[in-house]
């Protein structure tokens, strides 16, 4: 166990170099795709086809792991998908970006579940909380790091990809070379339905909701943003405002649902988002700081409800079962991912950019006309000493959960 504890700053180190990577990668090929043409519906599909590529990759990435070990794993899926992103200038085809894409959905899934586990592992239960906190924090400032990178290089420019396969070749350095313990085999996700909404129909439809907004908008938010007009430049810091926004709200949206119903801090979410999407539709985007301050606020309301939603869950789970519910979980947010860009992005094609915030708006209303109709069904919460503290979890790997727990 020592020699695992003292390569949590190692591990750690890697999710730096992998989440600068992808966050580059997470804007520049939307950006990149507009500026060639390819129409809102295929650029959707290019997110759909990653999000089932990243679902993939927590399904069959623990027997890969078991099968080869988790530094082989890293370091062969962390060098394809570096390949997979230089593949990306030197064939601009959507067909082409779609299969990238998807693999590339796989590979930073499996990089994840690693990285994760290993974390998990080398944790103790006195410091358990504080390694996925540091963890959540450098998965957000790396994100947005990652985003304005963009910037350093023309908006066309093949060393945007470049950049990005070498952070994720960076990453492998230190998990090749430095001597290690290997962790415990990484835990399966398994998708039990029936089971999920017995536990909270709230969580089951919040999930699916969630995960169907966040996946249309990670797509084709930066297509929006163009269309709006915005320079490429001012689409990344666009972008990163909800990233932003999100780390800076979760932990007081979060810290305030240990003390109420949590779904009231749901509706709440729900009823920000909405709102800040529709000011998002109709304000004119003449001044981008008041854009910006926006996206902060919409980001500050959005990406605090998956997390939210789990820990709603959670209060209902069994202590032996967290790890699992949550994975499971997390599936069906993939599930809702992987409709979500497909979908939102033929109706941009057809109804122009401003449809991606007014589905946000339609689907948040919607969700919290469900949850205020639960209310009525199921009138208390979980009571309060059988409640899980909040945990603000990425949304990221299945192994990620055992952070939460201390046994």
């Amino acid at each position: 166990m020592s020699r695992l504890a003292g390569s949590i700053r190692i591990v750690l180190f890697c999710a730096v170099a992998v989440y600068l990577g992808n966050g580059v990668l997470i804007t520049i090929v939307p950006i990149r795709a507009g500026l060639e043409g390819f129409p809102e519906s295929l650029i959707g599909l290019m997110g759909t086809v990653h999000f089932a590529g990243f679902a993939a990759g927590c399904l069959l990435g623990p027997r890969m792991i078991t099968r080869v070990g988790h530094v082989r794993c890293f370091a062969g899926f962390g060098a394809l998908m570096a390949i997979l992103t230089l593949i990306f200038p030197s064939a601009v085809d959507p067909l082409v970006w779609c299969a990238l894409r998807g693999l590339g959905g796989t590979c930073v899934a499996v990089l994840y579940l690693v990285i994760e586990s290993w974390l998990n592992e080398g944790s103790t239960n006195d410091n358990r909380g504080a390694v996925l906190s540091v963890y959540v924090i450098i998965g957000s400032l790396l994100t947005v790091a990652g985003q304005l990178a963009v910037n350093f290089f023309p908006e066309t420019a093949y060393e945007q990809f470049t950049m990005a396969a070498i952070f994720l070749v960076f990453a492998l350095v230190p998990m090749t070379l430095v001597d290690t313990a290997t962790p415990k085999p990484v835990p399966e996700a398994r998708l039990r339905i029936g089971r999920m909404w017995s536990l909270s129909p709230t969580g089951f439809v919040a999930c699916l909701t969630v995960g169907f907004v966040e996946g249309a908008f990670w797509s084709l938010g930066p297509v929006f943003a163009q269309g709006k007009g915005m320079a490429v430049a001012d689409v990344t810091v666009f972008m990163a405002a909800f990233v932003a926004g999100g780390a800076i709200m979760q932990w007081p949206i979060g810290r305030l649902s240990d003390f109420i119903d949590r779904r009231q801090a749901i509706i709440g979410c729900c009823l920000g988002t909405a709102t800040t999407a529709l000011v998002l539709t109709v304000m004119p985007f003449h001044d981008q700081w008041l854009a910006v301050a926006i996206a902060v606020l919409h980001g500050g309301f959005m990406v605090p409800l998956y997390p939210l939603t789990l820990a709603h869950v959670n209060d209902y789970a069994p202590n032996d079962e967290l790890v699992e519910v949550s994975g499971g979980f997390l599936l069906l947010y993939s599930a809702g991912a992987i409709s979500g860009p497909a979908i939102v992005g033929y109706a941009m094609d057809v109804h122009g950019g401003s449809a991606l915030f007014i589905m946000m708006v339609g689907v948040f209303l919607g969700l919290t006309g469900f949850i205020v109709a639960r209310f009525l069904i199921r009138r208390y919460a979980a009571e309060k000493l059988s409640r899980q503290a909040y945990a603000p979890v990425p949304k990221t790997t299945q192994s990620v959960y055992s952070l939460e727990t201390d046994d």
